[in-house]
């Protein structure tokens, strides 16, 4: 193991995301295995989550199948994975959740994408994590566009005017 992985594995344990990253992968019932200095949690169960991989810490979550069967789709996985271990340490740990929110929420700003424009992903590399550049569009079009979401989505809760909540409102 060469002396950046090292201290990026050592980073993740001090600040606690790697733990976190295992017991994650066991209660999704994953089996681990040491793969290039990382934690490889195979055939995890990850409820909410579509991404092929994910990784919490120097542990690399693959959903639902093997290394094997998920680098034969996207070769790259392990490498692009890597990275982010990297940027979790870089970020001390737990901040990276919040960051890589906000990164992804202008990603999806900028390209309608949440990983073309997301500086954690294109610093782990798109084509490798198997993400496809995309141009970035003007902010005020993303904006007019999360505007239009909000609508829609205000309009669905909404009920008719005048309408109460539950029970009859005279009662």
């Amino acid at each position: 193991m060469d002396s950046n992985t090292l201290v990026r594995n050592v980073g993740n344990i001090a600040n606690l995301s790697t733990p976190l990253g295992i017991i994650v992968a066991l209660a999704g019932g994953a089996r681990l295995r040491m793969v290039n200095g990382l934690v490889v949690a195979e055939c995890a169960v990850l409820p909410g989550i579509s991404a092929s991989a994910m990784t919490i810490g120097s542990v690399v979550l693959i959903r639902g199948r093997t290394l094997e069967e998920a680098t034969r789709r996207i070769p790259g996985l392990l490498e692009h994975e890597g990275h982010h271990a990297h940027q979790w340490a870089y970020c001390f740990g737990l901040p990276f959740i919040p960051l890589y929110m906000a990164a992804t929420g202008w990603s999806w700003l900028r390209s309608a994408d949440r990983a073309a424009a997301n500086l954690f992903e294109v610093q782990a590399g798109l084509a490798l994590g198997g993400y496809t550049a995309r141009d970035k569009r003007p902010l005020r079009a993303g904006g007019r566009a999360l505007r239009s979401l909000v609508s829609a989505a205000v309009a669905r809760r909404s009920g008719p005017p005048g309408a109460a909540c539950g029970a009859d409102a005279d009662a």
